[in-house]
């Protein structure tokens, strides 16, 4: 490989991503570019943007865009590195695309689905609007066959396309609750050879919620006919819900009508669906570019560095802002309404190692207290820089009658920010991953479907083991399973008080966790008005991305 970088802070298993699914290649498949090589090509791409408009100056934004990378304390997501100045020229990682109750709509979102994964980016569907299994189909006397054998057919057309030779492809298939199929959907992945190339969720309403409380029946509907086909107890739904979940981490719950009430744009649509990992929900056909600040790098001695996490902040949603005017989109549809709407997601990463650095424990008062307001001065400072960049490049398009027309905030982007999980990012930044407590001190992670990694916290090794430091760190490095699932919960709470779009936060689970206790997370993130969560029962899949035991490193 040639070259070198001035990012020696780049660590082996980072480079080893980065050289098989990164970097530019020769024919031969060999990198011919560096990490540093990366990030100038990265920046001076999206820098063109800037000189649309009257205040841009490209070369000062594209050094401002290269030293924020260079030193990690901001990347892009990852098929904006991928991609930005090469032929694809695909830069967002999330996509939403509308199902409809037809064959030929079910196959154009086939068509449509290869084409996003060939660029590097993800899917989600709400497959809610197909009608159910045994159903009529007036046009050849037939029956239908069932949203779950559809998403079948998407995951086996996954299977067979690779990222842009990056990354497999990922989906996320959501049902809403109250479809007469909803069983099937629930349990589906109860076999682990079901559906690998798909998150599944619940989309789970109000009213059912409010059936669930009540202890009552609750209709399932035909979305064809409209009519109710059966009734089911609530509560059994629920439990069969957590069950499964219990059995394979999946589904997750999104709570649909809680995510409309903070959608910013209803006069244009009610959400559906949301990316695979569930923290960008979406309008049919919308599309979003993620960043992610390193909070690990916003500690100087034992203190927030508060005045460069502003400028990361403002700096970051620029950038992101800019991504979408040089990106180019796999159809015109979803280019109408991704710059329509300008929704971009800043989030962070790092958060765990924050919290170790500034020596307080993951699961304490202090740290929620500390992610509270890390992430009110980010949306501030975010909403602060989206209206600065509408007084100088317009408003988005669709403003008139969205939730900030109302309040009478001028801005630029629909949407400011999200917490997503961060997995590569985080690995090329060397810190923890979004908002997650540490995994473990040492553990086995799989990157991009096939890269089997050995990770040690590089925090860990900081701390020498001596009698005196042994308590310190039991008491910082708090691992996610030692993390109780209300405390999980409590920080995505705080996090989601400040975030415009969702959190992706897993609450991960000890193998002896009880159903009952996937229950109880569900009831009590529906209270605390979440927009959907998901658990992860260790040992509960043959394969994990994370893992501990006697096989691996831990």
């Amino acid at each position: 490989m040639p070259g070198n970088t001035d990012a020696a802070r780049i660590n082996e298993s980072a480079l080893l991503v980065l050289r098989k699914r990164y970097l530019i290649k020769d024919s031969d498949g060999e990198p011919v570019e560096t990490p540093e090589g990366m990030f100038r090509r990265v920046a001076g791409f999206i820098a063109r943007a800037e000189e649309q408009y009257k205040e841009g100056d490209r070369d000062r934004a594209a050094d401002e865009f290269y030293s924020m990378f260079s030193n990690l304390e901001f990347l892009p997501n990852s098929p904006t590195l991928m991609n930005a100045g090469r032929e694809l020229g695909q830069l967002a990682a999330c996509f939403v695309l509308p199902v409809e109750d037809s064959l030929d709509s079910i196959f154009d979102a086939v068509k449509m689905t290869a084409k996003i994964h060939q660029s590097g980016g993800g899917t989600g569907f709400s497959f809610s609007r197909l009608r159910p299994k045994s159903d009529v189909v007036a046009s050849t006397m037939g029956v239908a066959s069932g949203p779950v054998s559809f998403i079948k057919i998407f995951n086996t057309a996954t299977e067979v396309i690779k990222q842009g030779g990056t990354r497999r492809g990922a989906n996320m298939g959501i049902l809403r609750i109250d479809h007469p199929d909803i069983e099937e959907f629930v349990t589906v992945k109860n076999d682990p050879k079901e559906l690998r190339n798909f998150n599944l969720s619940v989309a789970v309403t109000d009213a059912f919620m409010e059936a669930y409380q009540g202890d009552t029946d609750f209709p399932l509907v035909n979305p064809r006919t409209r009519q109710i086909v059966k009734k089911v107890r609530a509560r059994d739904l629920f439990g069969l819900i957590a069950e499964a979940a219990w059995t394979s981490g999946e589904p997750g719950v999104l709570f649909i009508d809680t995510v409309n009430r903070h959608n910013p744009t209803p006069h244009i649509g009610d959400i559906e669906a949301t990316n695979p990992c569930g923290e960008q929900p979406l309008l049919p056909y919308e599309s979003c570019c993620l960043g992610s600040i390193n909070l690990a790098r916003m500690v100087s001695g034992s203190q927030i560095d508060w005045e460069r996490l502003r400028d990361l902040t403002r700096l970051g949603v620029r950038f992101l802002d800019d991504v979408i005017e040089v990106s180019r989109f796999p159809a015109i549809e979803i280019e109408e309404i991704t710059r329509r709407n300008r929704k971009i997601g800043l989030g962070v990463m790092g958060f765990a190692h924050m919290l170790i650095r500034l020596g307080i424990p993951y699961d304490s008062p202090e740290a929620l207290s500390i992610g509270r307001k890390i992430m009110h001065f980010i949306q501030k400072e975010s909403k602060a820089a989206s209206q600065a960049l509408a007084k100088e490049r317009g408003v988005f398009p669709n403003f008139r009658g969205s939730t900030w027309d109302v309040k009478g905030l001028l801005q630029r982007n629909a949407t400011t920010t999200t917490i997503a999980p961060t997995g590569t990012l985080s690995l090329i930044a060397d810190t923890s991953s979004g908002i997650e407590p540490i995994y473990d001190i040492a553990y086995a992670r799989i990157l991009l479907g096939d890269i089997e990694v050995k990770i040690v916290d590089p925090l860990y090794r900081e701390i020498e083991d001596t009698k005196e430091k042994h308590e310190l760190r039991a008491r910082l490095f708090r691992r996610a399973y030692e993390v109780a699932p209300m405390d999980h919960l409590k920080m995505q709470g705080v996090f989601q008080e400040y975030v415009d779009n969702a959190v992706s936060k897993t609450i991960n689970l000890p193998e002896s966790a009880t159903v009952d206790t996937v229950l109880d997370i569900y009831l009590q993130a529906y209270r605390m008005g979440l927009k959907g969560t998901t658990v992860f029962r260790d040992k509960s899949r043959e394969h994990q991305v994370l893992s501990c035991g006697a096989h691996h490193v831990c």
